[in-house]
């Protein structure tokens, strides 16, 4: 789900509607078809049989269980309609040396949830009891706002596309009493659109728990309900449930979740946003909900959606960064080696999963994890396994290498600078974390890239070198992943890689999202606190009197009082952070919020230190140079707290 375990660890797009009866985006770059190179004799793929796939498995993840500290995992393969090879690898309960059997132990795979409540909203769609390109507000008993005269469509929430910034507040919580059902949730708080429907895009759990609810509202039964009956009984998924918490029956099996395997245990994560990633399932459960979706609908007889239906959810219709692949119907498009691949990933803040199916070779791979890993490896790990599965039996034909791009160092030019994710909150406090976390992107003498986000290894280890094969259109110099810029109007919109799902874009930063102001102003000010009791200390041990007497003295107490003040701020905020690992705390965030306010009240006082001091014709020029550095640093700062919504007395986030 890429369920924000970016903050449940604790401090954890432009889509453009191109379906039928759409045009595709006013972009003039880059090409709608990627250079192509003349091909040569490729490498042979190895036969897709049981016996070479376990081995090949079995040479993989034992090894990268070990050497990055992840406790268990399950990996499926299937193909023309049958299991190839289930295998599970190490724990799900490390304590209690429990091993993974695919056919028995539940993993939760996150957002790949989604891919369920999307199949739900395409049966609705059968029925004629959902309009794709309909507001969905005549499906609920709330209203969504438009923004900008545009409502949201269901087509819209299956390609990311409400505008919805992101929402992180309840959304997993590993307190029962925390955990609330689908309607007050989502009913709670609407999150506020940064984006026009269909316009500009952004990965979004809530719109996903939104049709959720509409599949309730418009079937009578309660979601979890309706995927148990309409989706787990034809497929013959005896242990799969959205329920929360587990049955009885099932919760036993559950795998444990895990940091790292050397770690104790993670809590129950309970997903209040349920169709967004609430799912537990076995891997041999995952399998058949794979060879439904190869088969167009279809499993063991049973046929839980239309061959044209299930053809629509897979085809690509909404393109990001033309001509790396798109978004389809819920599903995203990761095509490679001339094979057409639809896929889902899925993170809850210990379980981290992958769906891919290839549709022309009827093959489906699907892997789990039960940990994040030493230094987060399990996200190396499944992009690896994926890759290297589809290299070895999907091989790609090797191509001479293609020219770098006359232009490349112009192109090159205009993408160096600072960038901040598309998904992201915009008008709450979370919206620090685009100024906290930016990606640079640089570029060397011979007009290669840099993008700082785009490692190689788990770590950081080595940022990758892109060069730029076609206009806005850059090839990994080691490798054969892709990146491309759009542009519109001569105004470049954001750029990004097909090593990422398709709704994920790095747009340029704008003036706010600069952090030197903030570290500057309250660099400045946390010296400024430590200098007054050193001042004081030397004054006592060198017998000098304090010179100062009157609104004189008042001034230079009080500007120091409204410095130490910001710092206190500072610090609230940080007890904010730190809880939100633990769901938050909103006696803490409010208090953080209204304390902002006091920065204004500093500000003022410094401007007043600053009057005072260069009035005062006896005062040194020191007096007053320090004295206009704090009245700026406190009112930098105010500044900066009000632009990234650090005042204020919300609590949503």
């Amino acid at each position: 789900m890429r369920l924000t375990a970016i903050l449940a660890a604790a401090l954890g797009s432009a889509l453009l509607l191109a379906g039928p009866g759409s045009s595709q985006p006013n972009a003039s770059t880059p090409p709608a078809k990627a250079p192509a190179a003349p091909p040569v004799p490729g490498p042979q793929a190895h036969n897709l049989d049981a016996t070479d796939v376990n081995a090949f498995l079995d040479g993989f993840v034992p090894y990268a269980l070990k050497s990055g500290d992840i406790a268990g995992a399950v990996v499926v393969v299937v193909k023309d309609g049958q299991v190839l090879t289930e295998r599970g690898y190490g724990f799900a309960d490390v304590e209690a040396e429990k091993p993974v059997d695919p056919k028995v132990t539940l993993f939760r795979p996150g957002s790949i949830s989604k891919l369920f409540a999307w199949t739900a909203v395409m049966q609705l769609v059968e029925q004629g009891k959902i309009n794709l390109d309909a507001d969905i507000n005549q499906y609920l008993d709330f209203k969504i706002p438009p923004r900008n005269g545009q409502p949201i469509t269901m087509r819209n929430l299956m390609s990311h596309t409400p505008g919805f910034e992101e929402d992180v507040k309840g959304l997993i919580v590993t307190d029962p009493k925390r955990f609330v059902k689908l309607e007050p949730y989502l009913k709670e708080w609407t999150p506020n659109r940064i984006y026009p429907a269909g316009e500009q895009g952004a990965y979004s759990n809530y719109g996903a728990a939104l049709a959720g609810y509409i599949v309730q509202r418009l079937s009578g039964e309660p979601f979890d309900d309706y995927v148990a009956h309409h989706i787990f009984q034809p497929l013959g998924m005896t242990r799969s449930t959205f329920d929360q918490p587990l049955p009885a029956n099932l919760a036993p099996d559950m795998a444990k979740g895990y940091p790292q395997a050397s770690k104790p245990a993670y809590k129950y994560e309970y997903v209040n946003a349920a169709p967004a990633g609430s799912l537990a399932a076995t891997g041999d459960d995952m399998g058949k909900f794979m060879i439904a979706h190869l088969q167009d609908g279809s499993y063991n007889g049973a046929q839980i959606l239309k061959p044209e239906t299930a053809q629509l959810m897979h085809k690509e219709q909404y393109v990001l960064t033309p001509p790396l692949p798109g978004m389809a119907l819920g599903f995203y498009h990761e095509d490679r080696n001339g094979q057409v691949i639809i896929a889902h990933a899925g993170d809850t803040a210990v379980f981290h999963s992958d769906l891919h199916l290839f549709l022309n070779s009827h093959v489906g791979l699907f892997m789990s994890f039960n940990s994040v890993g030493k230094g987060g490896a399990v996200g190396f790990v499944r992009t690896q396994l994926f890759r290297d599965f589809t290299d070895r039996y999907f091989p790609a034909p090797v191509t001479a290498p293609l020219p770098t791009w006359k232009d490349a160092k112009a192109d090159g030019a205009k993408m160096v600078g600072t960038y901040i994710m598309n998904r992201r909150a915009d008008s709450d406090f979370m919206r620090v974390l685009s100024i906290l976390g930016p990606t640079k992107v640089t570029m060397d003498k011979d007009g290669l890239l840099s993008v700082s986000a785009f490692k190689s290894a788990p770590g950081g280890a080595g940022v990758r070198k892109w060069r730029e094969v076609g206009h806005f259109y850059w090839q990994d110099v080691n490798g054969n992943s892709r990146m491309a810029a759009r542009f519109v109007d001569g105004r470049l919109i954001g750029f990004t890689s097909d090593d990422e799902p398709p709704v994920l874009l790095f747009q340029p930063a704008p003036s706010w999202a600069n952090p030197l102001p903030l570290f500057l102003s309250l660099g400045y000010i946390v010296m400024f606190v430590l200098l007054w009791p050193i001042t004081a200390w030397a004054r006592a041990r060198y017998g000098q009197r304090f010179a100062l007497e009157g609104t004189p003295a008042k001034t230079y107490r009080f500007v120091r009082i409204a410095a130490i003040v910001d710092v206190v701020i500072v610090v609230l905020w940080g007890l904010v952070v730190a809880g939100l690992s633990g769901g938050g705390n909103d006696a803490i965030l409010l208090t953080a919020g209204l304390a902002g306010f006091l920065s204004i009240v500093a500000a003022a006082i410094g401007l007043w230190n600053l009057l005072v001091v260069w009035r005062d014709g006896g005062r040194s020029w020191f007096a007053k140079v320090s004295s206009l550095l704090i009245a700026l640093a406190l009112i930098v700062f105010a500044w900066v707290l009000f632009t990234l919504h650090l005042m204020g007395w919300s609590t949503h986030y």
